[in-house]
């Protein structure tokens, strides 16, 4: 039996009950870094999974601000995430039209390579990136960093706005083109604005991937600590001999904040951007 139609056919107080316990395990491990965010290292140990901490020690929160340079590497992090966004969301829009909206020649076998390199391991590409970026001069800087991150085949975020181009008549085009309108002008104000969905969508997954990149900020930042990004940033509070538990758990909570008020704000329009682009 289909587990939605089972749950549909059960009291609605048992149904609120169910869904209710699926959620606080959904959250449970956030809620547990909260919580450990506010206890000691040793009280992380000994409390188990009990989330209220004995004390609440807020001075996890001021060293992983002021000690371990959080501030710095959440503004570099800040800085980097929005260039690449704006960028991926540029390039992957024009291309997703392009391949949409124009039947060129060899338009299948760019389909056919796009979708290539998906069964690419990110890890094979990492060489030929960082010496690129070593002879132009860019490895130990937020430039360099910034065309690494924005210069991925992004794939998915193509293939949501080609589905999504596809699915707008073409007599919205051809109206414009009458009009006079040339080919930047129908792009710029005309599909882009009504891709709001499917830009919402790839702003949330661009900035997720993005946000949460360890190995390639770590390369490009081996030589430049104060260029480092949050997720780098973890590394300052292991020691060769102890961890911080408590201020790695600050740390985690303030690098989240900006992940879950971007997808609060933008979860309407994520969801969306999804159904229109599988419609298509």
């Amino acid at each position: 039996m289909n587990p939605a139609k089972a749950l549909r056919r059960l009291p609605w107080w048992i149904a609120a009950a169910v869904l209710a316990i699926g959620c606080l395990i959904w959250i449970y491990p956030f809620l547990w870094m909260v919580s450990a965010s506010l206890k000691t290292s040793a009280e992380v140990f000994t409390k188990g999974l009990d989330l209220l901490p004995e004390t609440l020690a807020w001075d996890n929160y001021e060293r992983a601000w002021g000690e371990a340079q959080f501030g710095k590497y959440l503004l570099n992090t800040v800085i980097v995430t929005v260039c690449t966004v704006v960028i991926v969301v540029v390039r992957c829009a024009m291309a997703g039209y392009a391949l949409a909206r124009h039947d060129f020649r060899g338009r299948k076998i760019v389909m056919g390579l796009l979708v290539a390199t998906l069964f690419v391991p990110s890890g094979y590409t990492i060489i030929p990136l960082v010496d690129i970026a070593q002879k132009l001069g860019m490895l130990n800087s937020l430039t360099g960093m910034i065309l690494a991150m924005s210069g991925a085949a992004n794939v998915a975020a193509i293939l949501l706005y080609s589905g999504y181009f596809r699915g707008i008549p073409k007599e919205l085009t051809e109206s414009a083109l009458l009009d006079g309108a040339g080919f930047w002008t129908v792009f710029f104000r005309i599909m882009l604005p009504l891709a709001k969905p499917v830009t919402a969508t790839v702003t949330v997954l661009t900035f997720l991937s993005t946000w949460n990149a360890f190995f390639l900020p770590l390369v490009f930042t081996f030589s430049r600590p104060d260029l480092r990004t949050v997720s780098v940033g973890m590394l300052a509070f292991v020691g060769e001999n102890t961890t911080d538990w408590g201020g790695m758990a600050a740390a985690a909570t303030i690098s989240l904040l900006p992940v879950v008020a971007l997808f609060i704000a933008l979860q309407r329009y994520f969801v969306e951007g999804i159904a229109g682009a599988v419609k298509s």
